[in-house]
């Protein structure tokens, strides 16, 4: 007898719950048909697949899940015993998920002799490169063809995000891959060469199997399968992303550029750039008030219509020749294009008429009203600093070593009280509330995290992963009336938290996280409101400073509780006559200062009160968040569908080696903007996934004292996003990695001290997840969803796992951790 080992209680939860349908008994293999790396390699011995959901509407897994002889659980059990990370390390090893795409081209097949295979590919592999799983003979035909059937509904339901009960014959045709080549053997006596494909076994059967499969989907098909060809099968297959249907232009009031180039078409399933037409012209018009239009034409056909917003995230590159850009459908659909211009004056020409029109809709002025100075700032800002002219040796000498697949699987519930059952799974308050903001702290290892008017406090552990601390259950006023904080900061060695009230915006209050209670109001002025605050430094909280920064949309100025009456410094408040629209603000380790507004433009001053040093023009779209390295070198700015990262050291003149922040740039020597943004083909692929669009929360470096700013992080949607600052600095092509899960991210930020570590806030999960677990972005790692799913550690949860807390981040055994014992 064999039984599935318990994987559940380590990780996943009561996963066989969750399965959609089960093959019970099999084995797995790994066949490479035409690789020298060796035929065929047998992954599991014995195994069970299963299909099952993940958190994700629309969206499946294949799972094939490793079983044990009777007996042969408990005596591994007792040697992982005594190392629960090396328990779980294991577990992951025996459990291969894939999700369910047509990208696959999952297939069965019944042989002669009653075999039955399901095959699917390799997407990491060589061409050719296959996944089998064998069924064992207990297997009956009906279970296998009721197993396909599943798997076509999934992919159906994935490709159109909706339920496949009313899909047509035709769509789920697409999902049957009987035009494959046949499965080749799992073990065969000698590897088959393409020159043998006689060697191959046979598929007499095949056709039967079909025939029942789409029985059950309740559609008929001939014996011949003349519904569909073959031929026709193939070209499906290989038939790219096709163009969408072309939006009606709007007349054009004037031209602002008008140039020929070569389109492409970025391809979902090669994940790379098709030519569509070899000469287009491409034009850049303006259509009505600071409405702007760009039209691509072909001799024989419209190609694209799009408004020029900033959703379309252009991108030059000056040493290809090439602009990349996204274009959406009515339905929010994203497609990558790509126009290639014949040399460097055609594209400049083109470059200025499109960023002429994007900046004036975004600002509303007229182009010539801007300094020159500050248009080729915008002009560099949207140039491709990460080209790829890298030598490839040396990203690949400096590549931190892949880990192994870490699989974040299990959701724990994130109920915030102190007293729940320990049965309660509950992931959802009555009231709604969700996670809205996370406070991680400098002083103690704690991390904050506001749900409503509540507030769950975590404990980061020696083993990097979080462990519940307490809850504090009502926020309230010293009046007690109850609220749920805008924004929250922590002050004062971590041992109280200033909160907003959105209500009430020239107050601000003092909770006493000892006691957990908010014990002060204070007024900050009758006249001027708080619309952010920022610490006095960059390291404020972790020494006893009470004085702190506050932000009007129109003033700058020191917030100081010790005084009477309003906390507002009179003399140390710069007031603007102006709309500035102040946004977001950020210190140095010295206490210099970076002022951003939803203009977009970013101050820099040394001390309050005064003018400042240097202003940075706006490219237009609103900062939303700001962040400063401890030594003021590095200036972080965050807009909804890119960064900015600013480099505040100047290079030449008089004050060459001086920070932005001491002394002026010159007039004609403003620091180069690196605009930080995911390419159009990732965005394209981030929106075709998720159909949402992008936007960034607030980015922030790593930091600690005395450490160096190494990484970013930040996050769109269901999608954490970090960034590598030496391959930012030296233009690597791959400079940022990223994690999906099945939920929006509604707020991370690194562990303080450390950037291998992050903390991320899911709507109802916390989690410390390591940055290794990270991946390169590529069509797998964006379609593939982190699984939320078993909340039951197996037998009677912990504290931890009862109250909300995950711990993905696996501790991983160092040098110092080996014990050298040859006996």
């Amino acid at each position: 007898m064999f039984v599935l080992r318990n994987v559940g209680k380590l990780i996943f939860g009561d996963t066989s719950k969750e399965s959609m349908i089960e093959l019970p008994q099999g084995q797995l293999y790994l066949v490479r048909p035409l690789s020298p790396k060796g035929y065929s390699e047998l992954i599991f011995k014995d195994a069970a697949a299963r299909i099952r959901k993940t958190g994700q509407d629309f969206q499946y897994q294949l799972v094939i899940q490793r079983v044990y002889e009777e007996g042969e659980e408990e005596l591994l059990d007792s040697e992982d015993a005594e190392d629960a990370d090396t328990a779980a390390l294991a577990a992951e090893r025996d459990e291969k998920t894939f999700l369910l795409d047509e990208s696959l081209h999952f297939r069965s097949e019944i042989r002669e002799g009653a075999e039955k295979v399901l095959a699917w590919r390799d997407l990491s592999g060589d061409a050719g490169d296959l996944y089998e799983f064998v069924c064992d003979n207990s297997i009956d035909a009906a279970q296998v063809h009721a197993f396909e059937v599943t798997a076509v509904n999934c992919q159906y339901e994935r490709k159109y995000r909706k339920n496949h009960q009313n899909a047509t014959e035709q769509e789920l045709s697409q999902f049957i891959f009987d035009s494959e080549q046949p499965i080749p053997s799992a073990s065969p006596r000698h590897s088959p060469t393409v020159q043998s494909p006689v060697t191959m076994p046979s598929v007499a059967s095949s056709s039967a199997l079909r025939n029942s499969a789409n029985s059950s989907l309740k559609r008929e098909r001939t014996p011949t399968k003349s519904s569909y060809s073959s031929q026709q099968t193939s070209q499906r297959d290989e038939t790219p992303t096709e163009a969408p249907e072309v939006a009606i232009h709007p007349q054009a009031l004037s031209i602002l550029a008008v140039e020929t180039a070569e389109l492409h078409l970025f391809d979902f399933q090669s994940g790379s750039f098709i030519i569509q037409d070899p000469a287009v012209k491409a034009t850049v018009s303006e259509v009505g008030k600071w409405q702007y239009w760009l039209q691509i034409t072909g001799k024989d056909r419209d190609w694209l219509g799009q408004e020029v917003v900033a959703d379309i995230n252009p991108v030059f590159n000056f040493e290809f020749l090439s602009f990349i850009f996204n274009a959406y459908t009515p339905d929010g659909q994203a497609y990558s294009w790509l126009l290639r211009f014949k040399d460097q004056e055609t594209i400049v020409r083109f470059q200025e008429g499109l960023m002429q029109a994007l900046w004036e809709q975004l600002n509303e002025i007229k182009w010539s009203k801007n300094k020159e100075d500050e248009r080729e700032y915008v002009l560099e800002a949207f140039q491709d600093l990460t080209m790829e002219d890298s030598p490839q040796e040396a990203d690949e000498e400096e590549e931190e070593e892949e880990p192994e697949e870490v699989e974040d699987d299990g959701q724990r519930s994130e109920h915030y009280d102190s007293d729940e059952e320990e049965d309660d799974v509950v992931t959802r308050d009555d009231d709604g509330n969700v996670n809205s903001q996370l406070a991680v702290g400098y002083k103690h290892d704690r991390s904050f995290v506001v749900r409503g008017s509540k507030i769950g406090v975590f404990k980061h552990t020696p083993n990097n992963n979080l462990e519940f601390s307490t809850n504090i259950s009502k926020v309230e006023t010293p009046k007690g009336k109850l609220f749920s904080p805008k924004k929250v900061m922590l002050h004062a060695e971590d041992t109280n938290m200033i909160l907003q009230n959105e209500a009430d915006p020239n107050s601000l209050y003092r909770m006493d996280l000892e006691y957990g209670k908010i014990v002060d109001e204070w007024k900050v002025h009758d006249d001027i409101p708080v619309n952010t605050f920022a610490p006095e430094s960059k390291f404020a909280q972790m020494t006893g400073e009470q004085t702190f920064l506050g932000l009007s949309r129109n003033a700058l100025y020191r917030i100081d509780p010790r005084l009477a009456g309003n906390k507002l410094v009179d003399s140390e408040l710069k007031q603007y006559v102006s709309k500035n629209d102040f946004s977001a603000a950020a210190t140095t380790e010295k206490g210099y200062i970076a002022v951003a507004s939803n203009k977009g433009d970013i101050r820099m001053f040394d001390r309050l009160g005064i003018n400042a040093k240097t202003h940075i023009p706006a490219l237009g779209e609103p900062i939303i968040g700001l962040d400063v390295s401890a030594d003021g070198r590095w200036v972080l700015a965050t807009c909804r569908t890119y960064l900015l990262l600013i480099d505040a050291m100047q290079k030449e003149g008089k004050n060459e080696g001086k920070l932005g922040f001491e002394k002026s740039f010159g007039k004609d020597s403003k620091p180069q903007p690196r605009r930080l943004g995911l390419t159009p083909s990732h965005v394209a692929q981030f929106q075709h996934e998720t159909g949402s669009p992008l936007s960034f929360t607030p980015a922030r470096f790593n930091t600690g004292e005395g450490l160096s700013e190494t990484s970013i992080i930040t996050a769109t949607g269901p999608f954490i996003v970090t960034w590598n600052m030496k391959k930012v600095l030296r233009g690597s092509k791959d400079p940022y990695s990223i994690k999906r899960y099945a939920e929006e991210v509604k707020a991370d930020n690194f562990k303080y001290g450390s950037d291998k570590n992050v903390i991320v806030a899911l709507p109802n999960e916390v989690n410390m997840v390591a940055k290794q677990s990270f991946k390169r972005p590529t069509r797998e790692s964006i379609a593939t969803p982190v699984r939320i799913g078993g909340s039951s550690l197996g037998g009677r949860r912990s504290e931890a796992g009862r109250i909300g807390t995950r711990e993905s981040a696996r501790y991983k055994l160092g040098k110092e951790d080996v014990v050298n014992s040859p006996y």
